[in-house]
């Protein structure tokens, strides 16, 4: 089939297209030309929110299917659902389970949960996106798949609660300065690889069956951010790493960025039934565990030292947060 991507060079949708082009599909990817796109892929350069761009490299591709990794307002899918209705065989937006409502009103959380969380603005507009392309679906038929992945790492993360897509937390834990866990670090949570998602989301592709669907695609392994730093700190090396038990309140009243990341997501349990998707994917099996997996990223990214993001805006943040609550709460003094 001729799957076109929009945004496939990133996190998780570069382990989708590797998989999906060695199943033999023909790879078309919407590039803006800031990240290499393999040379068996075709690219498209193009702005995805330009209308006339969009147009022309739907034409080139003339694709089957379309998976939107780049929806993040309402305008992007109405201008793909102007673009694509009545062209494609499958829609497939990738949304977010930031949706799901927050705190989860039952664990695990399963595709009937209920939705709504008024914690992120980013969880409010994916909901959005969906909520409208599945009137599209009811009223017309127009062929969409919605699904939903949580905390997604590939080898080019190093997963954590305050900045996943830079190397800055895992070079703090390097260079022996704290980082901070929200609360007491025992909220369980679910880290997935994308390679292990990707198994999920090709085995949706070109059927007719999951047209109207709604997936989300984890991992089963559930672990506390305690054992999660513990891990992190283990791959790279650091045996007594620095940190900090900070309640999350305390967090968001320091750095209110963090709020809907935290507030919004991983301060809460973060446990799924993945029933759904292993009844429609029988083959869907989740096989590197986290141990593994970020060894295999630790290793990858000391190998491309330039793949290794540094942000000194989270650097800076995370010091004031671990200064504001030191000083809110001084160590006694030895006598």
């Amino acid at each position: 089939m001729r799957i076109l991507f929009l945004g496939g060079t990133g996190n998780i949708s570069a382990e989708c297209a590797a998989l999906l082009a060695e199943r033999g599909h023909e790879i078309y990817v919407l590039t803006r030309g800031r990240s290499p796109v393999p040379a068996h892929y075709h690219a498209l350069h193009a702005d995805r929110r330009d209308p006339v761009a969009l147009r022309a490299a739907v034409d080139a591709a003339r694709p089957d299917v379309v998976i939107n990794f780049l929806g993040y307002e309402l305008a992007d899918v109405q201008l793909d659902y102007q673009l694509l209705r009545g062209a494609v065989a499958q829609y497939i937006f990738i949304s977010s389970a930031t949706v799901y409502a927050k705190p989860p009103p039952r664990l695990p959380i399963t595709e009937q949960t209920p939705v709504g969380n008024p914690l992120w603005d980013y969880a409010q507009k994916k909901l959005q996106c969906e909520q409208w392309l599945a009137q599209r679906w009811a009223e017309e038929r127009f062929p969409v798949t919605i699904i939903r992945p949580s905390h997604t790492y590939s080898h080019r993360w190093i997963p954590n609660p305050i900045s996943s897509s830079s190397y800055t937390f895992a070079a703090r834990l390097e260079q022996g300065k704290p980082v901070f866990i929200p609360d007491d670090g025992q909220t369980p949570w679910t880290l997935t690889a994308a390679s292990d998602f990707a198994l999920g989301l090709a085995g949706l592709i070109g059927r007719a069956d999951v047209l109207g669907e709604t997936f989300h695609i984890t991992s089963d392994e559930v672990l506390t951010w305690n054992q999660i730093y513990a891990e992190i700190a283990a791959a790279l090396g650091v045996e007594r790493p620095v940190i900090v038990k900070v309640p999350t309140d305390f967090i968001c009243r320091v750095a209110p960025r963090l709020t809907g990341t935290l507030k919004g997501d991983k301060a809460h349990p973060g446990i799924f039934d993945n029933s759904k998707i292993k009844r429609f994917v029988p083959e869907f099996q989740c096989r590197k565990p986290f141990r593994d997996g970020i060894r295999e990223a630790v290793a990858w990214l000391r190998t491309h030292p330039d793949q290794r993001h540094y942000n000194p805006e989270v650097d800076t943040m995370c010091d004031a947060v671990i200064a504001a609550w030191e000083q809110a709460n001084p160590r006694p003094r030895k006598s």
